[in-house]
């Protein structure tokens, strides 16, 4: 598990951060004002990269969190079948299937390059790579 750990009160709109073991991208963040005795509140919303769920937190904003590393790769569509796709990594050669997006489904075939992202170990086709296989 790829992961850092940073200040909860320095998480900004659009960074990644970890909830319930699931890598998240940060829609809103509420920072509150600390009372007499007490210490900054950060409410953090988010939602899932992978899932797609809505997550949120509240933590001291003095606290840590993590944050996911994703390694961002290109590959090239080797085969499709049914809504998986067989990939090879234009860096390392290595073929491995990957689950292929409801809204990639009419684009992705043969030949075709795509992005696909490492979050938390587990790899996600994410777009189409420009030009395609007819260059």
């Amino acid at each position: 598990m790829a992961t850092k750990v940073v200040d909860a009160g320095s998480i900004k709109v659009g960074s990644y951060i970890v909830i319930d073991n699931a890598a998240c991208r940060v829609v809103s963040v509420d920072i509150g004002k600390s009372g007499k005795h007490g210490h900054a509140k950060a409410r953090i919303v988010a939602i899932g990269l992978i899932d797609e769920k809505k997550r949120d937190i509240v933590v001291p904003a003095h606290d840590n969190v993590e944050v996911p590393i994703v390694e961002k790769r290109s590959a090239q569509v080797l085969s499709v079948v049914g809504d998986s796709a067989n990939v090879m990594d234009s860096e390392t050669f290595e073929t491995f299937d990957l689950k292929v997006p409801d809204e990639l489904k009419a684009t992705v075939q043969a030949g075709v390059s795509v992005l696909y992202w490492i979050i938390l170990g587990q790899k996600v086709m994410k777009q189409l790579k420009g030009g395609g296989g007819d260059e």
